[in-house]
């Protein structure tokens, strides 16, 4: 089932369907990115686009360490 979220960029309204499941988890996230409440300029897209990858960076480095890790341990 598909989920409404909703966001206003540079006063402009924007509306993504997503499923269910992913809109509680993104709908918190937007929280502690933007106003959901309000406005949000393209500085503030800008900056949580930047955070959300560095966490994407940040995770695949440590997928990356422990996959050696559990590949020494094997050998």
């Amino acid at each position: 089932m598909k989920k409404k979220l909703s966001l206003r960029i540079n006063s402009t309204p924007f509306n993504i369907d997503v499923e269910e499941e992913f809109a509680a988890y993104s709908s918190h996230a937007m929280q502690d990115d933007f106003n959901v409440e309000g406005n949000n300029d393209i500085k503030i897209v800008l900056q949580a686009y930047v955070r959300k990858n560095y966490q994407l960076y940040e995770n695949e480095r440590r997928m990356k360490q422990m996959d050696q890790a559990i590949s020494k341990s094997i050998d």
